[in-house]
């Protein structure tokens, strides 16, 4: 009874998250409408050209929930394929890697060629989760560590998974006593030929905290690509954890560095005397007591999607509760808010006789949490955050610079230029004009598709880059790839 109760939960959540911001007429305090100004059309209008198709996948077991007489479905069996993230490998070859949340790890070549399994989880890890709510677990990220390619270094042939494994398949090193859904892994991949295009070698463990809810469970990894080798974060591992699941994060983990839930976490990941992995001097809460030190950053409530420029800069994309989008830039120790701040503003957890679905405002700034640099309601006919990229490439001239990000519901492409914002730090979000199988039309006309996460059409766009600096949309109604270029006129 208790996982129906808390998948029922995860259902209510997400039928406020796809509606417009709540409103509470004559309530005191109580914004209205948070962001009344709509995000407007820029000049800019790009294509999306077929890249890849992914293999046609399946969901491996299919829950239900019974409301009533009615039995409602709750896997996600609609999506061709679960794609969640694309990026390069380091070493030189060009080749690009993306994973499907169902358990697969695929390499193809810069020029959409030689798509390839090169390693199914599904085949190699017992403990995989399969039979819980599907839409947040399974192999959520992956990273390859910056030395991959390079024999004789300490990260030779090394990369990073992180995924959902049984609660029954061994000892969190966090969350023990709550783990009531299942557990978050990290598992370190050694492979003896990194020019292979299937995965031979072996796998240990690194780390392992237990989930209480199915939902805002671990994001992405990521290595920082602006370290020199010589620098204190060469080799250093990232990795986002949601604050746990449910809706308003009933376990306060937002404001508690004790766990290393609702925050973005950094380890040395290869083994150290016997170690699984080791904590970095200079992460900020090392000295602090009572800390997870592997926090770097907290406040979050749900990072599904980050990523660093070439020059190190952070952008930390953070899903809100049912209002407010953010675009953050990450700082070493930052309390970004959550769950008694959303965006640049008060929630009803940070306001005494609050109301928790509501937004207040704020008055100051200036205090000592760190607020987004970029936002955006639901009022804009927009849903949840996705993923995001510095655009470095050169397909696209006029967007060089500017930070382009996705609404992964929705299916809208957006971008905004950090460097130019107002008194409260905020810059100003445009959105780009997509064009698809020759038509100027909104990817949601095309890429929608019927699912059980909420009870509308989604696109669950994600994004991913290669080597070059260019962006492809992911998208799972089709299991297509498609890289973005700048339409002609």
């Amino acid at each position: 009874m208790r996982i129906y109760r808390s998948l029922l939960c995860i259902l209510l959540a997400n039928i406020l998250l796809i509606g417009p911001a709540i409103r509470a007429e004559g309530s005191e305090g109580i914004l209205k409408d948070a962001i009344p100004e709509d995000i407007e059309f820029g000049d800019i209008t790009v294509e999306l050209v077929p890249f890849v198709q992914a293999p046609r996948t399946d969901d491996a077991s299919k829950p239900t929930i019974k409301f009533g007489e009615t039995e409602t479905l709750l896997a996600t069996n609609n999506a061709y394929a679960r794609l969640q993230y694309m990026m390069p490998l380091p070493d030189g070859s060009g080749r690009l890697a993306f994973n499907d949340i169902r358990g697969v790890l695929y390499f193809v070549d810069r020029d959409g060629g030689n798509l390839t399994t090169y390693l199914d989880v599904r085949n190699e890890v017992p403990d995989l989760a399969e039979n819980i709510f599907p839409n947040e677990v399974g192999l959520m990220g992956f990273a390859f560590h910056p030395d991959f390619g390079e024999k004789g270094r300490p990260g030779y042939g090394k990369f990073y998974t992180g995924y959902s494994a049984t609660k029954e398949s061994g000892q969190p090193l966090y969350m023990i006593d709550e783990a009531q859904s299942h557990h978050t892994v990290l598992r370190e991949w050694t492979t003896t030929n990194h020019l292979a295009n299937d995965f031979e070698g072996t796998s240990r463990e690194v780390f392992r905290v237990g989930q209480f809810n199915m939902a805002h469970n671990i994001g992405n990894l990521a290595f920082n690509r602006g370290a020199a080798p010589e620098s204190s974060d060469y080799g250093m591992l990232y990795f986002s954890m949601g604050d746990g699941g449910s809706a308003f994060d009933p376990k306060g983990n937002g404001q508690d560095i004790a766990t290393p839930l609702a925050a973005l976490l950094r380890i040395s990941p290869l083994a150290n005397n016997k170690k699984p992995y080791s904590i970095p001097g200079d992460n900020p809460f090392v000295d602090t007591p009572n800390a997870a030190p592997e926090i770097w950053a907290f406040g979050l409530r749900h990072v599904q999607h980050f990523s660093f420029s070439k020059d190190g800069t952070l952008f930390l994309n953070d899903i809100g509760q049912n209002q407010i989008e953010e675009v953050n830039i990450g700082i070493r120790g930052a309390n970004y808010g959550w769950n008694v701040r959303e965006g640049t503003f008060l929630t009803g957890a940070g306001v005494e006789g609050g109301s928790l679905p509501y937004l207040y405002p704020l008055v100051d700034l200036n205090d000592d949490f760190t607020y987004p640099v970029a936002q955006y309601d639901h009022d804009d006919l927009s849903n949840a955050i996705g993923a995001g990229f510095l655009y470095e490439g050169d397909a696209i001239p006029t967007l060089r610079g500017m930070y382009v990000f996705s609404d992964l519901v929705q299916g809208r492409l957006f971008y905004t230029d950090l460097s130019e914002r107002n008194e409260q730090g905020l810059a100003t979000i445009l959105e780009l004009r997509t064009r698809i199988n020759g038509k100027n039309q909104a990817l949601k006309e095309v890429l929608a598709y019927e699912n059980t996460y909420a009870p509308i059409p989604r696109v669950d766009l994600r994004l991913g880059t290669d080597s070059e600096g260019e962006i492809y949309t992911l998208s799972k109604g089709d299991g297509k790839i498609r890289k973005i270029v700048l339409a002609e006129q």
